[in-house]
């Protein structure tokens, strides 16, 4: 059976708020899918609509070409992880992971049989007799993953799952989700507001702002070709350099800005004397004049990241500008106070309508 997910114009309202609106997408079978916007954006709505905790306003939710309208969250092929996890303290590791099973009536040797085998697919083997509280932050985020798989979901739902882990956890987590969901081959739909996790973790990210989603694609897709500013300037650390389309050929927008004509990709639906801007990633700016694309500021701080450190300047139009220079060349990197050129190839530039 197919455990593909389709949402077909699905739509949402909460009194007069419109949470979601006219939503299509289609999540493939075995797919790490995620849902990436900041807070409010109506990731979570969307995700309790395809779980069943929620009824649309309008549209239809398909799980393997099979239409969900009616049925409750435990008749779907869906499991769920929450934020808080809601592992129950007083329950051993076993017996949490057990607990959906023994609510469809599985016999005791059998759930303890499938719990001990779950724990070693998310290496806990020998922790089934420990409680909760007894485990780490990774290591419980580990049992509810566990859990959620007991019941063998088609599609497993994660709403922010590692929101409540320090950095290193978290990083380590991402490395651990994404082999856990190719080694089992189930449909994950993962929700979150960072935007490093959506990208190191999924085969494809859905990009939503203000119950719309903005763009569908790879992680490398979004960062490089963003298609619209809220893209652009979500997805990543980004500036801006406000113009005028002055030319179209080629793809390319030559673009006259108030620090001089500057040239990129062109985004959709541009057109001669249109209002937009430009957005050049902050490694994309290198030290020093080039031919053309040349910016000057005068540089206020330089922050040293560890492998990186970002030069922040102020353009002459009084404009931001940031630009990440590698620790290997951190000679490179101008000094605080000093008037500073950048340059920026073409192609690593991108120019959209304005918003």
């Amino acid at each position: 059976m197919s455990r593909s997910v389709q949402l077909d114009r699905v739509g949402m309202t909460f009194g007069t708020t419109r949470a979601v609106s006219d939503v299509t997408f289609t999540v493939e079978d075995g797919e790490f899918f995620s849902i990436l916007g900041p807070s409010g954006c109506g990731k979570t709505t969307l995700l309790r609509i395809v779980a069943g905790f929620l009824r649309p306003t309008e549209g239809t939710v398909l799980i393997g070409g099979r239409d969900m309208a009616g049925l409750a969250p435990n008749r779907r092929p869906t499991a769920m992880i929450f934020q808080s996890l809601a592992l129950f303290p007083l329950m051993s590791v076993r017996e949490n992971i057990a607990f959906g099973l023994e609510a469809r009536g599985v016999g005791k040797a059998e759930r303890s049989r499938k719990a001990d085998e779950l724990l070693d697919v998310v290496a806990l083997g020998g922790f089934g007799d420990r409680k909760p509280g007894e485990l780490s932050g990774g290591q419980r985020q580990r049992v509810a993953i566990a859990r959620a798989l007991a019941v063998e979901p088609d599609v497993l739902l994660l709403d922010e799952p590692l929101s409540a882990l320090d950095l290193k956890l978290r990083q380590h987590m991402r490395a651990e989700l994404r082999a856990l969901q190719k080694r089992t081959g189930v449909t994950f739909i993962y929700i979150t507001h960072d935007q490093g996790e959506a990208l190191a973790m999924s085969d494809r990210v859905a990009v939503m702002s203000a119950g719309v989603v903005e763009q569908i694609g790879a992680p490398q897709d979004l960062y490089a070709n963003p298609q619209t500013p809220f893209v652009a300037g979500f997805v990543g650390e980004t500036n801006r350099i406000a113009g005028r389309v002055a030319a179209l050929a080629g793809g390319i927008a030559t673009v006259d800005t108030g620090l001089g004509p500057m040239r990129g990709r062109a985004g959709p639906g541009l057109a001669e004397g249109q209002a937009v801007k430009l957005y050049v990633r902050p490694e994309a700016l290198t030290p020093g004049t080039g031919g053309e694309n040349s910016l000057a500021a005068r540089v206020e701080r330089v922050d040293f990241e560890g492998a990186f450190a970002l030069a922040h300047g102020r353009l002459a139009d009084g404009e931001e500008m940031i630009a990440s220079i590698p620790a290997t060349r951190l000679a490179d990197a101008p000094g605080i106070g000093t008037e500073a050129a950048f340059h920026f190839d073409t192609d690593h530039a991108v120019v959209l309508a304005d918003a």
